[in-house]
């Protein structure tokens, strides 16, 4: 893990230094790398660095106008509070020490298609809300990453081992945007995102339990 991480920071610097992005976005793309790989070991610090990040982040989305995504991290904010009980909870079930990773279950097929059409409709409705109603500058590709995380944030507060699937797609969703955006510690954070899903999801299948 600490190799990993040490990737993931190097690159936030190098990316910092080369583009001369804002402190801001050095900083946010820093707290970002630390949480979703404590995620990715079912550690329940990654919450400790997820309420810092998402903080940094929503102002950043506030001064691109990417009103999905501000939306989307207040969202982030308010579920992450229900998240330390419910891995707190499921630690002390299992009888692990709170630096210990969380058990994690799977979904069933059935499950699986009910959330990617639902994801689906839900994402082209709220881009046309944010087409119509807002001056998001990148409406349809902000929707397109806000429908999908509504959901992934749920399975991860449940430790369901597919919010790996959906944070895939986000991920390469935030890519683009943030590179039309013109913010590359951001891009760079979404790209090692991209690995620590793939990472993620397969120290989360080891320790599966029963589907639900």
């Amino acid at each position: 893990m600490w190799a990993f991480l040490l990737a993931g920071l190097t690159v936030q610097v190098v990316t910092f230094l080369i583009a001369k992005e804002t402190v801001l976005s050095l900083v946010c793309g820093t707290l970002g790398i630390c949480s979703v790989i404590l995620c990715s070991q079912g550690n329940i610090l990654t919450f400790a660095f997820g309420f810092a990040q998402i903080i940094t982040y929503s102002y950043i989305c506030y001064l691109e106008q990417l009103y999905g995504t501000l939306a989307i991290n207040a969202y982030y904010f308010i579920t992450q509070i229900y998240g330390v009980y419910i891995w707190r909870k499921r630690l002390k079930d299992s009888n692990k020490d709170i630096v210990e990773s969380v058990p994690t279950r799977h979904l069933s097929g059935r499950a699986i298609a009910i959330i990617a059409v639902s994801v689906a409709a839900g994402a082209f409705l709220a881009g046309l809300f944010l087409a119509k109603f807002t001056d998001d500058s990148q409406p349809y590709l902000d929707a397109c990453t806000t429908a999908p995380a509504l959901v992934a944030q749920v399975l991860m507060i449940l430790a369901y081992r597919e919010q790996w699937y959906i944070w895939f797609l986000i991920d390469v969703l935030y890519v683009v945007l943030w590179a039309r955006a013109g913010d590359y510690c951001l891009l760079a954070q979404h790209v090692f995102w991209c690995v620590n899903c793939v990472y993620g999801y397969i120290h989360w299948t080891k320790k599966l339990q029963a589907p639900a």
